[in-house]
Parts: structure tokens; C-alpha cells; sequence
């Protein structure tokens, strides 16, 4: 089983202009991929990883640098293809807040949503302030604001989002030609070449 190992954004983009560059796996949903990411990488979301980890790990041709907007879903990626890779497995540290943060090199699409934290958060708050305003009409409103507010903990303790998987599968979210397993390992398949 191969083991993940954590990479800067310095040591990352000195190592993806090497001979022996990774590959660049984004795990970003096609929105955010669309929006902003890193010259040469290919997005993989989470979702499909996780669902044929078995043939996407082992079309990997060498090492794979992983890449999210943090780092989570990276790491979720990294336990996923772990079983399945010869090659090491390296996450972005800070993922591509952190890479942009230092000012690195992007490709930037045509703008797209906002990033999913930042969805989560006004969606959360609008819900929690909009029940409490409510509840001075109907006092059984604010529930809604405690509904959420434990949804955010659990979430928070878990790290998952419900609130995430389903605000990614809204309209704004949807991009023209979102990556499949076999567009992925197509992808990869001419990247050993």
C-alpha cells in the first residue's frame, strides 16, 4: 500500500517542471477545475476516484501529485488510489488556496462559481439568518437555524459536506464536458506516452 506524502506549493512547482514531473491530478469538481488550475493537470473529481479508484490508480503512470482547493480531498483521493498505485502519492499541501496564495502559475477559465467553501457558508448563513427572521412570525422556524447549525458540526467532525455534494449537483455548478472514468484514463493513457 502506498503511502501519501505532503509536498509545498515551492517544492511542487520546481518538481512539475523536471524531467520526472508527476502527474497532476485535480480532484476539484469540473466548476472549480473550469474556473482555475494548474497548467497541465488533469481533473479527476473525488467522486469518480472514489467510485473506479482500481482503474484510474492504475493507469497512473508514475508519481501523482493530488491536488483540491485545500488539501481534504486530496487526502480523500490519496486513501482511495493507495491501494491501487506503484508509483508514490503526493498531496498539495493547501492545495490551490495555498498555490495561489504564493502567487504560482494558473490557467484561468471563464470565471464559474464561487468556490464550494464559500457556496456552504452564505448558503448556511442565509438559511440560519432567514429562519431566525422568520421565527418572529412562526416560532417553530428557528429549528431550521438549529438544523443547520448541527449539520455545520457534523460536517465539521466528519469532514464531509452534505450541503457540498448537494449544491454540486445545482445548475450553476454544471460545466460542458465534466471528465468521466474513461475520459480520465484516456487522459492518462497519453500522458505516458
Amino acid at each position: 500500500m502506498t503511502r501519501s506524502e505532503h509536498i509545498t506549493a515551492a517544492q511542487a512547482d520546481t518538481w512539475i517542471h523536471s524531467p520526472d514531473a508527476p502527474t497532476l491530478l485535480d480532484v476539484r469538481t469540473p466548476a472549480e477545475f473550469a474556473s482555475t488550475h494548474i497548467a497541465g493537470s488533469i481533473n479527476a473529481p473525488i467522486d469518480l476516484i472514489e467510485k473506479d479508484a482500481a482503474r484510474i490508480g492504475a493507469a497512473i503512470p508514475n508519481d501523482v501529485l493530488l491536488i483540491c482547493r485545500t488539501d481534504n480531498r486530496a487526502h480523500a483521493a490519496a486513501k482511495a488510489l493507495a491501494p491501487t498505485m506503484g508509483g508514490k502519492i503526493h498531496v498539495l499541501v493547501g492545495g490551490m488556496t495555498q498555490w495561489e496564495k504564493e502567487h504560482r502559475p494558473v490557467e484561468n477559465g471563464q470565471g464559474g462559481p464561487w468556490a464550494m467553501d464559500r457556496q456552504v457558508r452564505t448558503v448556511a448563513g442565509a438559511l440560519a439568518l432567514s429562519s431566525i427572521a422568520a421565527s418572529t412570525i412562526a416560532p417553530k422556524a428557528k429549528w431550521l437555524a438549529g438544523g443547520i447549525g448541527a449539520g455545520l458540526l457534523y460536517a465539521g467532525l466528519s469532514d464531509t459536506c452534505a450541503m457540498a455534494k448537494l449544491l454540486d449537483k445545482m445548475p450553476w455548478n454544471q460545466v460542458n464536458n465534466s471528465p468521466t472514468t474513461e475520459t480520465i484514463l484516456t487522459a492518462l493513457t497519453h500522458k505516458k506516452n
